[in-house]
């Protein structure tokens, strides 16, 4: 598997965002000395790819599926990329706050610690849909780093089209996010515009 090995602070910088998306609170003290340089407009689509990338986590290959699957749905290619990608089972558990990053999240799910309407389910590419219920397995529940996670994670705001239960740290889906519901800072219509060339 390939493995980003990039400080996240110094991507972050690089990318021009706050860490603060990928549920890091660590604020970097060096500053970014853009140069005067104008960026052309593919790379700013390219950033806007690298960010969303960068986000959830998903390499090249899979991210262009995404496009495409996006594509073919009905309505505006670039809002249903976005959806596509945070209803993804490693960002949902993030979401719900049972997992500090996107990272911790995605190691949750890959060692078995998640039950999808009662079912283990380790792909962390998942999607769920609505009415889908998520929690952590009942021989996990007890573990002392939930416990940690969750006293970390208790001020984190629960998207509306989430339904958190933090004591019995269980989730419901209530319905697939729209664009609006989605904080995170990419403007997709770059990212439509750098694939359909």
């Amino acid at each position: 598997m390939a493995i980003n090995r990039t400080p996240v602070l110094k991507r972050c910088r690089s990318l021009g965002m706050d860490p603060v998306f990928l549920g890091i609170d660590k604020k970097s003290k060096r500053q970014l000395n853009r140069s005067s340089r104008k960026i052309s407009e593919y790379g700013l689509q390219l950033r806007e790819k690298q960010k969303a990338k960068f986000i959830y986590g998903v390499l090249e290959k899979p991210f262009h599926n995404y496009y495409e699957r996006a594509d073919k749905m009905k309505g505006m290619t670039g809002e249903n990329l976005m959806v596509l990608l945070e209803s993804r089972l490693d960002n949902v558990v993030f979401r719900l706050g049972f997992a500090r990053t996107r990272k911790e999240a995605r190691q949750i799910v890959d060692h078995k610690h998640i039950l999808v309407n009662g079912k283990c389910i380790n792909i962390p590419s998942y999607q769920v849909k609505a009415g889908d219920v998520i929690e952590i397995r009942e021989k996990s529940k007890s573990s002392q780093r939930y416990k940690e996670i969750v006293e970390v994670t208790g001020g984190r705001l629960v998207p509306e089209w989430l339904d958190a239960d933090a004591e019995a740290l269980k989730g419901t889906v209530k319905n697939l996010p729209n664009r609006e519901a989605i904080d995170v800072p990419v403007n997709e219509m770059l990212i439509v515009e750098l694939y359909s060339k």
